[in-house]
């Protein structure tokens, strides 16, 4: 059936399975708005533990995920990981920075003869939580309104922009608004599903004020989130975009580009929709009722949202990656993909992905067969 498959086709697929990947990232951000909740939702030391513990159960998926996004596209999409890895690293070399040192502060943190401290740690985990993911919007905000690249014959790049990534978010212009603005929003739904997550993971019948805090925490963050979202989605439909305009791959602006994509799939809009409506479930079953199962809600109603994000800009004859400064240059699923060849084998290993996702469901239901217990946060394992 794999073999079957013509060229366009595997292209289509393969920005979809990375699209997934990404949008799982986004749902396992909330490690990170977990983390950046620590000081708001935790008022002793044993709050503290019980938060970082807790999280630190699964901050290894988050960033693996984020690993296993970079490496789907540098296999699937070589061209755009060259140009973009290759052209605005100090944005993306930001954002790995963010990544280690929340790796370091859950290993180090509680570590004897640690001479930082603990609050500098959960400063780096603040950091991870707050800067890390407001760069990642960022970044991700430059497939709609494209970045300061060019491309020579042989495809090299040559960046027109001295802050190399970062002018997606430094720069004054209304391209920077939407970027930081799509940016804004995950940061402030990475802390409603992180505040979700903790009413669920944790036990919280010995720290009462500690769950009030937290359910208060989601629907405060939930709400904030909104005009972000609201910018970013009226921005969407009204914005010109890059599209592809005849059979030799021309690329021109074209008005109300991201709403003719809308109309012209418009299962797109219903993941869009059916995922803001899933993540409001999700806060309101977190802080109008004692219910614990937001986080599933939220979760799912995040991927959805990720899915409609990611594909919108590439499919449709889109150019996902668009260049400011040349046109011509922008990255599209057919100009930027590995051969045929490639994506096709790529595909018969990608049959494995059921098997992957099986196993790491059995060990999330492994680590949350138990709630965390003020009695966890001292045994050997801590954090």
């Amino acid at each position: 059936m794999i073999a079957n498959l013509d060229y366009p086709t595997l292209q289509h697929l393969w920005w979809l399975l990375c699209s997934v990947v990404g949008a799982l990232f986004l749902m396992l951000t909330f490690v990170q708005g977990g983390q950046s909740l620590l000081w708001q939702v935790a008022k002793s030391e044993t709050e503290k533990d019980l938060v970082i513990n807790s999280l630190g159960r699964k901050w290894e998926l988050t960033f693996t995920t984020l690993v296993l996004f970079g490496g789907a596209l540098f296999a699937s999409f070589p061209k755009f990981y060259s140009t973009s890895f290759g052209g605005a690293y100090w944005v993306w070399m930001l954002i790995l920075f963010t990544f280690i040192i929340q790796a370091v502060s859950y290993e180090f943190r509680k570590k004897p003869f640690n001479i930082l401290g603990s609050r500098v740690y959960e400063f780096f985990l603040l950091i991870n939580g707050s800067v890390g993911i407001l760069l990642i919007g960022a970044a991700v905000g430059t497939f709609f309104t494209g970045s300061n690249f060019q491309l020579s014959g042989y495809n090299f790049v040559t960046w027109t922009h001295p802050f190399r990534g970062l002018e997606a978010a430094l720069s004054p212009s209304l391209s920077s608004v939407f970027n930081i603005a799509l940016g804004l929003f995950l940061v402030f739904n990475a802390r409603t599903l992180g505040s979700m997550y903790l009413v669920n993971n944790i036990d919280l019948s010995a720290v009462p004020e500690m769950e009030r805090r937290l359910r208060k925490a989601c629907w405060t963050n939930f709400c904030c989130s909104l005009p972000f979202c609201l910018y970013v989605v009226v921005s969407l439909l009204l914005m010109r975009g890059f599209g592809i305009v005849d059979d030799q791959g021309t690329i021109e602006y074209v008005k109300y580009k991201y709403l003719l994509n809308l109309l012209a799939n418009p299962w797109l809009l219903g993941l869009l929709l059916g995922g803001l409506l899933l993540v409001l479930v999700g806060a309101l079953r977190t802080a109008k009722t004692s219910s614990t199962a937001g986080i599933w809600f939220g979760g799912l109603g995040t991927v959805l949202v990720g899915l409609c994000v990611l594909l919108l800009p590439a499919y449709n004859n889109t150019a996902f990656y668009p260049s400011k400064v040349d046109l011509q240059s922008s990255l599209t699923i057919y100009n930027a993909s590995s051969s045929a060849y490639t994506l096709g084998v790529m595909t018969y290993v990608a049959l494995a992905i059921p098997v992957v996702l099986a196993y790491v469901s059995y060990v999330w239901r492994a680590m949350d067969r138990g709630k965390m217990k003020i009695e966890d946060t001292g045994d050997s394992a801590a954090y």
